[in-house]
């Protein structure tokens, strides 16, 4: 699907969709737990249809009424089980070890990037653990086997899913199991929401530095869970804010367990106070100068603080961001692509984005590449574009945040479907 989009500020009032990193969590959390757990303030995108699949296939059932998913959890386990995961990273990569701690002999598939983004930490980490890991370097891959207790070694620079999959996993094993990360530890506070979230549903874990100890023979423990609303989607509209726009999101408070809530504290280095007011978040702009800030622990919101940095006065700095080139897309280069597309300046050097500011967007036309955070960082940026733009593959957007295009038009955006595959 193709978008034209023809320049305008947004303005009004939205409903910011469920963190998607938490829901995936407490989905698996709640398959896992006896009984019946319900988990509020849901929203549903293709990411999540993926686990909730995957998760069924394995024993799970779940019943949608709407921002309400009940969860019952696991009763009998399948001897054998094919998980389609979609195009979601976090699926395959927290139930890979999943299904090798149930012992389920497992084949695992997947659609577009996914069949190549690697996976080859599961198959060091479980030599000598009692699986079988057949893998090539591309999707399918399978497991065969009973993963054993003991301590896991873990390369913290690749993604930080391939220590949420071994945190649902170990607690489930028959022994106690560590966790090392080795340095450098990127994207942590990802394994501070699954610590956070494990801790909700039962189940106990010990962190020391970069050592997570894990007592085994746990058991997950049913229960009625609200998922904060996701930062990361908030960071598409308060930078819109920073832009020209007027919105107001909901619900968020200070306190949050996500990461990305450290867009606050970006565009306060920027020069946007954020104010809370009984539920609702806001910005108030008092300056937009250009910030400089290590993305390693915070690579989802790259792409639409490059959008920002261009309208900043001086030159903003975002290092530390190579682990984008295995996401959705090689998001360095889409990220570049987006901008120069929109008139825009951007360069790389060393592992760092320098964007100029003071920079004027006359429109054009941005190839999406499929992932869903270039196609509204495009968005937000077509608000202050001379001319028109055209978003090429917005469908993508289904992949987080299916309704994204209708709350865009509902705030004010004018936006109009060109061309359908």
């Amino acid at each position: 699907m193709d978008l034209l989009i023809h320049p305008q500020t947004l303005k009004g009032e939205i409903k910011v969709p469920a963190s998607k990193s938490i829901m995936h969590r407490a989905l698996i959390c709640a398959a896992l737990a006896k009984g019946r757990s319900l988990i509020r303030n849901t929203y549903i995108s293709e990411d999540i249809t993926a686990t909730m699949d995957c998760l069924q296939k394995l024993g799970a059932s779940f019943t949608v009424s709407g921002d309400c998913i009940a969860v019952d959890g696991i009763s009998s386990l399948p001897e054998e089980a094919s998980l389609d995961c979609g195009e979601s990273g976090s699926t395959i990569r927290f139930l890979i070890p999943l299904a090798a701690a149930l012992g389920v002999s497992t084949t695992f598939t997947g659609h577009g990037k996914l069949i190549s983004r690697p996976l080859h930490l599961y198959r060091d980490a479980f030599a000598e653990k009692g699986i079988e890991f057949r893998y090539n370097g591309m999707l399918p891959a399978s497991i065969e086997g009973q993963l054993r207790p003991g301590n896991y070694e873990i390369p913290g620079n690749v993604s930080s899913q391939f220590i949420t999959g071994l945190l649902f996993s170990l607690p489930l094993l028959d022994g106690d199991s560590t966790i090392t990360v080795l340095p450098p530890f990127e994207s942590k506070s990802y394994v501070g929401i699954t610590v956070s979230c494990l801790k909700q549903f039962g189940i106990s874990v010990t962190e020391s530095d970069s050592t997570y100890y894990i007592k085994g023979n746990q058991c997950y423990t049913a229960c009625d869970y609200a998922v904060e609303s996701d930062y990361s989607q908030a960071a598409f509209f308060l930078t819109a804010n920073c832009l020209g726009s007027e919105l107001s999101l909901f619900s968020f408070t200070p306190d949050s367990i996500q990461g990305d809530s450290k867009i606050l504290s970006i565009l306060a280095q920027s020069g946007t106070e954020a104010l809370f007011q009984e539920g609702k978040l806001r910005n108030q702009i008092r300056s937009r100068k250009a910030f400089s800030i290590d993305a390693s622990d915070i690579p989802d919101l790259v792409p639409i603080l490059s959008v920002l940095a261009c309208f900043c006065e001086g030159t903003t700095k975002i290092s530390r961001v190579e682990r984008l080139r295995i996401k959705e897309s090689d998001r360095i280069a889409s990220t570049m692509e987006m901008i120069h597309a929109l008139g825009g300046r951007i360069s790389y050097e060393h592992d760092c984005l320098l964007i100029p500011g003071n920079q004027q967007f006359s429109g054009g036309t941005v190839d999406c590449c499929n992932d869903h955070r270039i196609a509204m960082a495009a968005a937000v940026a077509s608000t202050v574009c001379a001319g028109d733009v055209v978003l090429k593959g917005a469908q993508c957007v289904k992949k987080s945040y299916p309704t994204f295009f209708e709350e865009f038009t509902r705030l004010g955006g004018n936006c109009h479907v060109i061309h359908v595959e």
